[in-house]
């Protein structure tokens, strides 16, 4: 039986966590559930999985509501969310933003395996993160689809040999629009993505493709890539996640219908794949698989990611922080879609070379960016 402490347990890769080990449940069981907030759907998590902690991040957000659970322990705030994870075989982090970071390192430090879903832990903190998962060794192991993909056809080991990583991306809704549709598109446009259901800020960053330019980042950690091996092709139907090139001349595909559940079953049951109640694609019915340009420039959020990451040091925290701020105004009706871009490119310019040595130098390297993208929406600049 293996006990997980899961960050982030009623956001979209929390509820599906809770899928599938609902799924499985003589293998594995909650030692904690942590979220921010949706209270009412934390409330119905603890009491179905029954887990010996169950955290929110937020104080007082108990308040005026039961929680009083037999064998639950439940608390308040960021350093009992911690706590948890010091009692667990796997800690999974699947809280979004920057804050996944300090969860990632607390359950590299205290010696569990990570099964991380939480893309800024390796865009802002990669050097740090892998150099101390390399000093203790920790088993990382990814969750987003695209590295479980590559993962997989590198038959999870992510040490071997390649000589091309070929992320996938679906296009999101914009793909082909012009500079002057895209300054017209509404929030509600943005959200409705052809392929994947997600939470608002991955979709909208899936729309901008700010979120391939993140896993283009995370790839370079995560297998020790130059950005030179490193590509992104458009597949529409997000039925290919990724794929690895190798020495031969051979590809080798992961493919599946668009759903995290078979990423996030794989990382809690690898080496062995079991039952999940889903569809192999039917390529008969799906006739064609096609692959498209994704053209660096076209997409203004996925240059300014692969630009900070080729800059290092601090940049790409950087950009994160700005990219952060700027969806949510965005999400707010503040700023248009095109002003994504334009706050984080105007936030970039601004950004002095800071070295990212130590999760401190990163929280004041997170705060400056999100202060100057605040003030450059705030001034309209």
């Amino acid at each position: 039986m293996i006990s997980i402490a899961l960050i982030g347990s009623t956001g979209s890769i929390g509820r599906q966590v809770c899928s599938v080990v609902g799924r499985y449940p003589d293998k594995f069981r909650f030692s904690a559930l942590v979220a921010r907030g949706n209270r009412e759907v934390f409330l119905s998590q603890v009491s179905r999985f029954r887990p010996r902690r169950a955290v929110l991040t937020q104080e007082g957000s108990f308040a005026g509501m039961p929680s009083a659970i037999d064998g639950v322990l439940f608390s308040e705030g960021e350093e009992n969310a911690l706590e948890c994870i010091e009692d667990c075989d796997v800690a999974f982090v699947a809280a979004s933003g920057f804050a996944g970071l300090k969860y990632s390192l607390k359950a590299i430090a205290c010696g569990k395996r990570l099964a991380l879903a939480n893309k800024e832990t390796l865009v802002c903190g990669g050097g740090l993160v892998m150099r101390e998962a390399a000093r203790r060794g920790i088993d990382l192991v990814p969750v987003d689809s695209e590295h479980s993909a590559l993962w997989q056809a590198l038959h999870f080991d992510r040490r071997a040999p390649f000589e091309q990583l070929i992320l996938t991306a679906s296009g999101g809704p914009f793909y082909g629009k012009s500079k002057a549709e895209l300054a017209a598109v509404t929030v509600r446009d943005t959200l409705r993505h052809p392929t994947w259901q997600m939470g608002a800020k991955i979709t909208v960053d899936s729309a901008t493709l700010l979120n391939k330019g993140f896993e283009v980042i995370e790839a370079k950690w995560l297998y020790d890539a130059p950005f030179s091996k490193i590509r992104t092709v458009v597949q529409p139907t997000s039925i290919v996640h990724s794929m690895v090139a190798f020495a031969d001349g051979s590809v080798l595909a992961q493919m599946s219908y668009p759903t995290m559940e078979v990423p996030i079953q794989l990382a809690l049951t690898y080496p062995d794949r079991l039952p999940s109640g889903l569809q192999i694609p039917d390529f008969a019915a799906l006739g064609e698989i096609r692959f498209l340009p994704l053209e660096r420039k076209a997409f203004p959020c996925y240059d300014l990611a692969l630009t900070a990451g080729e800059m290092g040091d601090g940049y790409p925290c950087a950009l994160n922080g700005a990219g952060e701020a700027a969806v949510h105004a965005f999400l707010r009706g503040q700023i248009g879609f095109t002003r994504i871009a334009e706050v984080i490119e105007e936030v970039l310019s601004r950004t002095p070379r800071v070295r990212a040595d130590d999760y401190e130098s990163l929280c004041e390297i997170d705060r400056r960016a999100r202060g100057e993208a605040v003030k450059i929406i705030g001034n309209g600049v």
